[in-house]
């Protein structure tokens, strides 16, 4: 069954009657389907126009949709012979953060990722998708695997955060993300990050120092969520609609600053509504973002990397 958000429920209410339609046939042998098509044509109109004005704040609760697909299944869609690989080899495995070796359009490649889960027992299991240090450990361990072998990098950001816990702050959360994030700045191959759904704060951009950051086009980038800002600023979360509207969160806003390079269109009503299409969609701009990274010497994607990544700073400061 199909969840919707709460400003989708005009379109919910015209599906429901399309179904109960549909139904009705079944059952009776009636024929609507003049009927069926002139819903379907006018939710297809009120989807397309709903999508096309999302707020900020809307598209953070697109981004963080329970059916949007995660990076385990952006990793079963795009890279076969998959190898996963696991442990810091230091204290624990965190299963916030996938890893792993396989094959994207038959190259080899390392494959990381925050993932989210997609029911109640796989959300605990990885923990929401937020990464303790063992986790941002891990992903250091395999980009130096990477390095080593020649292997280009891709990764797949899907994040509220890094987790707050003491636990995380007692081993180091701090000093595993900025190495982490030192690790994708220093690699000697290509690299390139997705944020497919949430990019929140210093747990995104461990796993995003990367040549070429993609965004889809309801995803989010932030240095925190809406919410966080609204307790912050306003000491009320119900404000986390116009904190979203001051983060310049969205990927049109990130593109515009230059913060991301490439916005990926997702299929109309989300990336949720046509997994198959959004997978193909993202498959084929990593691979248009890769190829001209691939003839490029260690220096040259460092220094390359480093520019890029000073710039934003610069830019800011202006």
């Amino acid at each position: 069954m199909r969840h919707f958000l709460e400003f989708e429920k005009p379109i919910a209410e015209l599906e429901g009657k399309i179904e109960e339609l549909r139904r009705t046939t079944d059952a009776g042998g009636i024929d609507v389907a003049e009927e069926v098509a002139k819903l379907r044509d006018k939710a297809q109109t009120l989807l397309r126009t709903t999508y096309g004005r999302l707020t900020p704040w809307q598209k953070t609760l697109v981004a963080r949709h329970p059916d949007r697909p995660k990076c385990l299944d952006y990793v079963r869609g795009l890279i076969s012979e998959w190898t996963p690989l696991a442990g810091d080899r230091a204290f624990a495995d965190d299963a916030a953060i996938i890893g792993g070796l396989g094959r994207f359009r038959g190259r080899s490649v390392a494959v990381l990722g925050t993932e989210k889960g997609n029911d109640t027992e796989s959300r605990v299991k990885h923990n929401f998708g937020m990464a303790k240090p063992e986790g941002y450990r891990k992903a250091r361990r395999i980009m130096e695997l990477a390095g080593r072998f020649g292997l280009p990098i891709l990764s797949f950001v899907d994040t509220a955060g890094a987790f707050p816990g003491i636990d995380a702050e007692a081993r180091g959360q701090a000093e595993a993300i900025a190495r982490s994030i030192d690790a994708g700045l220093d690699a000697p191959v290509p690299f390139v990050a997705t944020i497919i759904g949430e990019g929140g704060s210093g747990g995104a951009i461990a796993l995003a120092a990367a040549d070429r950051v993609l965004m889809l086009e309801h995803a989010v980038y932030s240095v925190i969520s809406p919410e966080g800002c609204a307790s912050i600023l306003w000491r009320d979360q119900a404000m986390a609609s116009t904190a979203a509207e001051a983060l310049k969160l969205t990927a049109e806003d990130l593109k515009r600053l230059a913060l991301v390079d490439a916005v990926v269109p997702e299929p109309m009503g989300g990336a949720h509504r046509d997994p198959e299409a959004m997978m193909a969609a993202v498959g084929n701009q990593i691979w248009a973002s890769l190829e001209p990274l691939l003839p490029l010497d260690a220096a040259t994607l460092r220094g390359r990397r480093r520019d890029k990544f000073l710039e934003m700073g610069r830019h800011a400061i202006v």
